[in-house]
């Protein structure tokens, strides 16, 4: 595993000015996780309005991995989330938490993860999931520098909050809720056309991004659209009272 200094204010300061959305600004803490634990695979995770979605991901792995969690409501990237807490897996082939997760871990060809908690007890709390292929794959990386890097994310979300009014923000959160959104409607009608499982139906979609090279959001939108007629119907933010 390679290794890397500590990311202070500085570097947070800096990814601020330079970007001009939160999620760039995310994007380049996945970037920079990705590049100090050499990992396969890296996701970003928040739970605005009390449902979790990656925000941003890196690697081939991260967000099919995230995604299994979100939908059996447990895992390791959740609860570091909800407990503040950081959640490692020396491997996943002898773990028993999380039902069927750690057996589908392996399938995907991880075998180790580790997930750092990011802005814990906020109304954005999340969690930096990183993913290794083999077992112990966190064991000779710079903790202390994930860590730090973790921790400078919690301070440069409430600075992006602080940058961007109330209005902006809140868009940006529904942007991200609206391309999961998307993303479940596709999944549905997939496994509706396939009678096949959900984890089936996102590989089939993954796939075709791909092959196609298109966003899978936006092929989301098109085979929902094409299939209904009408573009996919969006939740609506809930605002805190």
């Amino acid at each position: 595993m390679s290794t890397g200094g500590t990311y202070d204010s500085s570097h947070i300061t800096q990814w601020l000015l330079d970007l001009d959305s939160l999620e760039g600004f995310l994007r380049t803490l996945a970037d920079a996780a990705l590049e100090l634990a050499a990992c396969e695979g890296v996701g970003v995770t928040l739970e605005p309005d009390s449902r979790p979605l990656t925000v941003v991901s890196e690697g081939t792995v991260a967000a099919k991995l995230d995604e299994k969690q979100y939908g059996q409501d447990d895992g390791p990237c959740l609860q570091a989330l909800r407990t503040a807490e950081e959640v490692a897996v020396r491997d996943m082939l002898h773990e028993h938490r999380w039902d069927e997760y750690p057996a589908y871990a392996v399938s995907c060809g991880i075998r180790s993860s580790l997930s750092l908690p990011i802005a814990a007890h906020t109304d954005t709390a999340g969690a930096l999931n990183l993913y290794a292929a083999p077992p112990d794959g966190f064991a000779d990386a710079d903790l202390g520098s994930l860590r730090s890097l973790a921790a400078q994310a919690t301070g440069g979300i409430a600075l992006a909050q602080r940058f961007t009014d109330a209005e902006e923000f809140a868009g940006q959160m529904q942007t991200a809720m609206r391309s999961r959104s998307v993303i479940d409607q596709a999944l549905g009608i997939i496994m509706g056309q396939r009678h096949c499982t959900a984890d089936e139906a996102f590989g089939i979609l993954r796939s075709a991004s791909q092959h196609r090279n298109i966003k899978l959001r936006d092929l989301c939108t098109q085979l929902v659209t094409n299939v209904t007629g009408r573009p996919p119907t969006e939740p609506e933010l809930r605002r805190q009272g």
